[in-house]
């Protein structure tokens, strides 16, 4: 793994068995992430892009291969190592913004500050900026179910980005806004990026936002291969 590579994986695959059902999702995929880059995995649904996404982050374990994050590499650590890595390191943004519920805005972004055991008045002190940057101040005591779509969303990057990790996995992101609410939160993800070097690694069927991405690849049948802006048209035309 070279000196800026963040996050990387290395001939995985996956496979799920059931009984006679023998699926193989993932068929020797190598991708790296380098500090502060952007990149959209684009494919038809059951291509494998949110089992892979689920892999990097650790959320499930290969039947081959390797997934190596900032030099550790994820098969040989303890769960419980694992969990502190992935809090540390990762963001995770989902197309349900999966916000509690119960929970104020404020809560939801500090909570991954809390599990790390910093203390509330700093979590707290932290939380409030990072969604004052956000444009969020204002509803920092508000609910999940007391926002509109758009909000949630900017609050669950809020809270991805809160333990100030490396790389941050989003799986449709704007897959339930609409369009103009969507090019925000892409706005907010980009600023972020250039502001904060966070590389992002985007799971999407929005081809408006995949072309605006640094690199875009392209997953079938458990592999995935590099697109450029031409190809990124032509599966928008089609599609």
């Amino acid at each position: 793994m070279n000196k800026t590579s963040i996050l990387q994986c290395r001939r995985l695959t996956k496979r799920y068995t059931q009984g006679k059902l023998d699926v193989e999702v993932l068929k020797g995929v190598n991708l790296t992430m380098g500090a502060g880059e952007r990149v959209a995995i684009m494919g038809a649904s059951g291509s494998g892009k949110s089992t892979l996404l689920h892999l990097l982050g650790g959320l499930e374990k290969p039947s081959g291969g390797e997934v190596i994050l900032n030099g550790v590499n994820l098969n040989k650590v303890s769960a419980v190592k694992l969990a502190g890595l992935r809090n540390r390191s990762l963001g995770f943004i989902y197309q349900s913004h999966h916000l509690l519920g119960e929970f104020t805005v404020l809560e939801n972004v500090a909570m991954p500050l809390l599990i790390a055991d910093l203390p509330v008045k700093e979590a707290r002190i932290r939380a409030i900026e990072l969604l004052q940057r956000v444009g969020l101040g204002h509803r920092i005591e508000h609910k999940p179910g007391e926002l509109s779509g758009g909000e949630r969303q900017r609050a669950a990057v809020a809270r991805a980005l809160i333990n100030k990790p490396g790389v941050v996995l989003a799986d449709e992101p704007t897959g339930n806004l609409d369009s103009k609410t969507a090019d925000q939160v892409y706005q907010l993800m980009l600023e972020l990026n250039q502001e904060l070097n966070v590389s992002f690694l985007v799971v999407t069927h929005d081809h408006e936002l995949a072309a605006k991405m640094g690199k875009v690849l392209h997953m079938e049948d458990g592999l995935i291969s590099q697109l450029i802006n031409d190809e990124v048209r032509k599966i928008e035309l089609f599609s």
